[in-house]
């Protein structure tokens, strides 16, 4: 453990990862190859930093400034294992406007001297040699936090919650990392044997039985608890084993055939879906989908949510909460307590 410390606190000190390079060409549309659709929830900047940081001041938020390039990796792997993770996303949107800026382009910018320069100038004039670079701003522009190079979810979690919670007059981002401890994911796909093995397809499956899509990805602390934990439970274990479960990583190109016969990969299937965030319990009923959840959720509500459909509950109630309501006072009224963080 104390070596992941170490390792994270060399990444807040020193440049690392992908290196940039200008040598790219750009394909037809003038879009570089490896381009990478950022969240919808960035900031639409007009690239007047001292303008964002006078309005997410404010917003009682602070600046996140992301240099990217196409092509780069690591920038994917913060998309998609960063902000693809819903508590994270949801903590980046309260608590900070993200402006993206690429480290090679030409859009005007308006820097903190209030002078014109373009994205490319005003990388250098940062010193940005690498992507992703993350700069966390205070209300008066200084630089609190600077990540030179990708930050696993776990460690960036903890360099959030550092800014937001405007820890920097108590200690610095290495002491507060360390105080921490932070866990890593374990970087796997939890298949099980009871699960529909590769190649999936869809159509082949039985019709009168509900299918379960499980829609994760492997940097995933939420989907590790959700199999080790929740899913393990007995009572939880017996809806589970009414369903046709099918389990999908939402970057992979593994080619899936849909429930009309269409082949498709899981990544464009995750896209079709409007899948964002992992975990996501997605559940079909006869090739159609009756009802999801997405992100972390504790026992209580995984388990509603597979009753909810398995008892055709979510035909005579299509408020989900209210049934997890009355769900709850039945098992009360039994004389079984539920804790909703159990």
């Amino acid at each position: 453990m104390m070596k992941k410390i170490i390792t994270l606190l060399i990444l807040l000190a020193s440049p690392l990862l992908f290196a940039a390079s200008e040598t790219a060409q750009l394909d037809t549309g003038l879009v570089n190859p490896g381009y990478h659709d950022k969240p919808e929830w960035f900031k639409e900047s007009f690239l007047d930093i001292s303008e964002d940081i006078e309005g997410a001041t404010d917003a009682g938020k602070r600046v996140m400034l992301y240099f990217y390039q196409d092509g780069c990796p690591y920038c994917a792997k913060l998309l998609h294992d960063n902000f693809g993770n819903r508590d994270i996303a949801d903590k980046t949107q309260k608590y900070f406007d993200v402006i993206a800026i690429n480290m090679w382009g030409d859009r005007e910018v308006s820097g903190l001297d209030g002078e014109a320069t373009t994205e490319k100038a005003f990388s250098q004039s940062l010193k940005v040699q690498f992507t992703p670079t993350l700069l966390f701003l205070d209300e008066s522009g200084k630089v609190l936090v600077r990540l030179n190079g990708y930050l696993h979810p776990h460690q960036f979690d903890v360099v959030l919650d550092y800014v937001a919670q405007r820890k920097e007059g108590q200690m610095s981002v290495r002491d507060y990392v360390a105080s921490i401890n932070p866990q890593a994911a374990s970087g796997k796909l939890h298949m099980e044997p009871g699960f529909i093995q590769s190649p999936v397809n869809l159509a082949a499956l039985d019709k009168e039985k509900p299918v379960l899509l499980l829609l994760e990805q492997k940097t995933c602390a939420a989907c590790d608890e959700l199999h080790q934990d929740i899913l393990q439970r007995k009572a939880v274990r017996k809806s589970l084993e009414q369903l046709q479960v099918v389990l999908l990583d939402i970057w992979s190109e593994e080619k899936i055939t849909w429930f009309d016969g269409v082949e498709t990969t899981s990544r464009k299937l995750a896209e079709q879906l409007g899948v964002h965030y992992a975990p996501s319990m997605l559940y079909f009923v006869a090739g159609k989908e009756a009802f999801r959840t997405e992100g972390y959720l504790r026992a209580f509500h995984v388990h509603g949510g597979m009753d909810y459909v398995l008892g055709d509950a979510y035909i005579e109630q299509p408020e989900f909460q209210r049934y997890l309501q009355d769900r709850r006072a039945e098992f009360e009224a039994r004389g079984i307590h539920v804790d909703l963080w159990e």
